[in-house]
């Protein structure tokens, strides 16, 4: 062989030498940045470069056992194979401390306690004075085994021997010194920065709070930190998006930050109903941590109903009832959503058991009139309706949607004097409120109490003038109960106005048109609500047509 080809080959394992030091000192600085910061793109950064390192120089032990380490955290390997790439580590160098720790700590993990304390016995007996990190392994070890099956003297007196002599060699143990030093200054840095934009916070200086957190986060890289406290802020000064931005880059960093993650789901929820399935995605993941599990299906059931998704809210409300069958809220919840199904029965059986949990009474008298309302509406179980609405004004008098859906299902039963006395009930509860007017001016009306009626949807018009029934309603009683049809005309053709699509209105105009003997008119708005009655069907199409025809006879 050449002198030539000796000096290149040299030249080549000295640039693969250097080259494999490079990306090593790399997979470490990410690693120990990971250790502290716990941010995935360091996880991933040192995986990426501990492999490199393999690729370069597979003789070396040390990629393979931290690769074991941060991939099985990934989820990337099973321990199974991570305890095979901590015995492909051993081979390599027998005498490596960290190879027969990380061993020692995979055995422990799969329950071999035997053969996990050989592993840090061996780790001990290679590190001489740097053996504090396999001793207080060790020790735990031990106390695991003892607490697995039962105390012993001997186990007790090496428990505490391990214990205490890795406590004492801690201070010799090199790498242990060198990342708690790290993690004391990052701390620090980390604790400096929060201190001073809490203080902004606490002084109402959000800007100020705001600009510390983003200049923390470009410091000390702590991201999944301070995006989160400049989320809070936006959060707080309802700036929504960019909330949404800073949590989102929070999350970035650490993925699994459970508390971010229920930000992130609740901002979705509550701030941006585009982005269902964003947040129905961020509710799952929480799922995962297996905590309070019942609260999530319950929102995401609600997210479902949201989506019209009707299958999936009803599946996510029972698995909610699963872990807690006693709350009143997943049975209305449930209920509600096969009522959403049409699922009926189903529907009557939760609100039910909603109802004799009441919690609350004025909750549950919202309850009943839901379940009443299912009574009268869908089964035509009038007299169910009736003692389900009653029920719920025993719970809350002043119940006002209930009084008015107890003088309705009046109105249906004909029964006009408990329905005017039902829509007077919710006058008094809500004295402001125009639709217990209208509704008592119909009765009233029906009645054939007629100043009475002209009162009431006086009343309603003028709580809220743009409402086109009662204008309707108040014209009627003018041109049918006291023959005024000039004074009606004014408010059907105001109800028009308000609604141009009000087939009815249009009719009653031209009955006044016609008592006032303008015909033209008259048989103009005949024609509009003919052609409008073809698409709404409110009225009996023979009734406009005769009476069209009755003015050029």
């Amino acid at each position: 062989m050449s002198e030539q080809t000796i000096l290149s080959q040299d030249l080549s394992r000295r640039s693969k030498a250097d080259e494999f030091s490079n990306v090593i000192e790399k997979a470490r600085t990410a690693h120990q940045s990971y250790i502290i910061k716990q941010q995935t793109k360091d996880l991933e950064n040192a995986i990426e470069y501990y492999i490199d390192a393999i690729r370069i120089d597979g003789r070396v032990s040390e990629p393979y056992y931290r690769l074991a380490s941060l991939m099985y955290e990934k989820g990337q390997i099973s321990l199974d194979t991570a305890i095979d790439q901590c015995k492909t580590a051993i081979t390599l160098e027998p005498e490596n401390v960290n190879a027969h720790i990380y061993m020692g700590y995979f055995l422990s993990m799969a329950d071999n306690f035997k053969d996990a304390q050989k592993e840090f016995s061996l780790a001990i007996k290679s590190a001489h004075l740097n053996s504090a990190r396999p001793r207080l392994f060790l020790s735990n070890i031990i106390r695991q085994e003892m607490l697995a099956e039962g105390k012993t003297f001997v186990g007790m007196f090496k428990y505490l021997y391990y214990l205490v002599s890795g406590s004492m060699l801690l201070f010799c143990d090199k790498a242990a010194i060198k990342m708690m030093v790290q993690s004391l200054v990052d701390n620090i840095s980390v604790f400096s920065y929060k201190t001073i934009g809490e203080t902004f916070e606490r002084a109402k200086l959000f800007n100020n709070a705001y600009k510390t957190y983003s200049e923390a986060m470009e410091k000390t890289k702590h991201g999944e930190i301070f995006y989160k406290k400049m989320g809070d802020l936006s959060v707080n000064g309802q700036d929504m998006m960019s909330a949404y931005h800073c949590y989102r880059k929070a999350l970035e960093e650490t993925p699994y930050n459970r508390e971010v993650l229920i930000k992130m789901a609740t901002l979705l929820q509550t701030s941006f109903p585009d982005r269902v399935d964003e947040a129905i995605d961020y509710y799952n993941r929480l799922l995962e941590f297996n905590i309070d599990n019942d609260k999530i299906y319950y929102e995401l059931g609600h997210l479902y109903m949201r989506k019209n998704d009707r299958l999936n809210s009803v599946q996510a409300f029972k698995l909610a009832l699963r872990y807690d069958e006693n709350n009143p809220y997943y049975n209305n919840s449930l209920a509600y959503s096969f009522v959403r199904a049409e699922l009926y029965d189903d529907a009557i059986e939760y609100y039910q058991r909603a109802i004799k949990l009441n919690p609350d009474a004025k909750w549950t008298s919202i309850v009943c009139h839901a379940l009443g309302a299912v009574y009268g509406e869908v089964k035509g179980n009038f007299d169910a309706a009736e003692a389900t609405f009653q029920a719920g004004l025993v719970l809350d008098s002043e119940n006002y949607d209930l009084l008015l859906s107890l003088g309705d299902l009046m109105m249906v039963k004909r029964d006009l004097d408990r329905a005017i006395r039902a829509y007077c009930d919710g006058i008094k509860a809500c004295p402001d409120n125009f639709m217990a007017y209208a509704k008592a001016g119909l009765a009233l009306w029906e009645k054939d109490y007629v100043e009475e009626a002209v009162i009431s949807f006086h009343k309603s018009i003028d709580l809220n003038p743009n409402f086109e029934i009662s204008q309707n309603n108040l014209g009627v009683v003018y041109l049918d109960g006291l023959t005024a049809p000039d004074e009606a005309l004014g408010y059907f053709l105001r109800a028009v106005e308000l609604n141009p699509n009000y087939t009815l209105a249009y009719f009653n105009a031209a009955r006044s048109y016609q008592a006032l003997g303008e015909n033209k008119q008259a048989a103009e708005y005949y024609q509009m609500a003919l052609d409008l009655n073809k698409i709404t069907e409110e009225l009996n199409e023979n009734d406009i047509k005769t009476r069209l025809h009755e003015l050029f006879e």
